[in-house]
């Protein structure tokens, strides 16, 4: 069982993409244009202004901060103070990149919109991108709807990729070169939209659907086996973590996706609960 969810900060100008590294919450402020670490105790301290919007976070093996420069489509890394290019993904992409996932070789599984959807151009479907740490980039999935949220397995054998405008989770084996084999649905969610996905170590994914309001455990095959309200507000990215990665850490915003706007206030939050079982790779 869960228990309820409690603020840990809030004002924040709509909290997306969290990790939970070294005993913080890393997450991109997207309105401000910066990343961000939260300590368990609300504490705030900003890591590195990204001018053109950041997106999905992780670490090289060396511990330095990946993040993805959502307008420029640019991964980045973090050395010392400056922002320096790993990869140009621009000719891959479409629209802006979203979401990504870091393995421990430090590769990184990133997704874009697949259009222009904030210059108002139909939907298409989108690809899933390789980033190499030496700055290589190749697709590796295709035909994806709005790739969003993606996790690992503890292994690393398996990547989810949340869908979101296909209202499914997607799921591929890992290949040791990082390409991905068998493509599988993992989950089929009827009427919710999936953004940001937190896997656990039961093999259960927390869901959180931004339009919905909530924040959904599902199992492979689509059972859901918990709902929990975020009702007025929209769910829009989760991250396990804490000492014993029994804390979801869920960003939460008051517009629902289509309505958001270049200068919305800052009216995110972010928001713990407590659960029963730990993130994957704890225990």
């Amino acid at each position: 069982m869960t228990t309820g969810l409690q603020t840990l900060v809030d004002g924040l100008a709509f909290p997306e993409c969290p990790r939970w590294h070294d005993g913080e919450l890393w997450l991109s402020e997207k309105r401000a244009g910066r990343v961000v670490a939260i300590s368990e105790t609300g504490d705030v301290r900003s890591v590195v202004a990204v001018p053109g919007g950041p997106g999905g976070l992780g670490w090289t093996p060396d511990g330095e901060l990946l993040v993805l420069d959502m307008s420029a489509r640019h991964l980045l890394r973090l050395e010392v103070d400056e922002l320096m290019v790993v990869a140009d993904l621009s000719e891959v992409t479409v629209g802006r990149c979203n979401d990504m996932v870091v393995d421990r070789q430090g590769r990184a599984y990133v997704g874009h919109f697949g259009y222009d959807l904030l210059g108002g151009a139909p939907a298409a479907p989108a690809t899933l991108v390789l980033a190499q740490p030496d700055g290589a980039v190749s697709t590796v999935a295709d035909d994806l709807h709005f790739p969003n949220g993606c996790e690992l397995t503890a292994d690393e054998s398996t990547l989810l990729v949340a869908e979101s405008a296909a209202n499914r989770i997607t799921e591929f084996d890992v290949r040791a070169d990082g390409s991905l084999g068998e493509r599988r649905a993992f989950a089929e969610l009827g009427a919710a939209i999936p953004d940001g996905i937190a896997l656990d170590a039961a093999g259960g994914l927390w869901v959180s659907d931004p339009v919905g309001c909530a924040l959904l455990r599902v199992e492979r095959g689509g059972a859901v086996t918990e709902r929990v309200s975020t009702a007025p507000a929209g769910a829009f990215a989760c991250a396990l973590g804490g000492d014993d990665g029994r804390t979801l850490f869920t960003c939460l915003y008051t517009e629902q996706a289509s309505q958001l706007t270049d200068g919305a206030p800052p009216i995110g939050s972010v928001v713990t609960m407590r659960v029963d079982v730990p993130a994957a790779g704890f225990g």
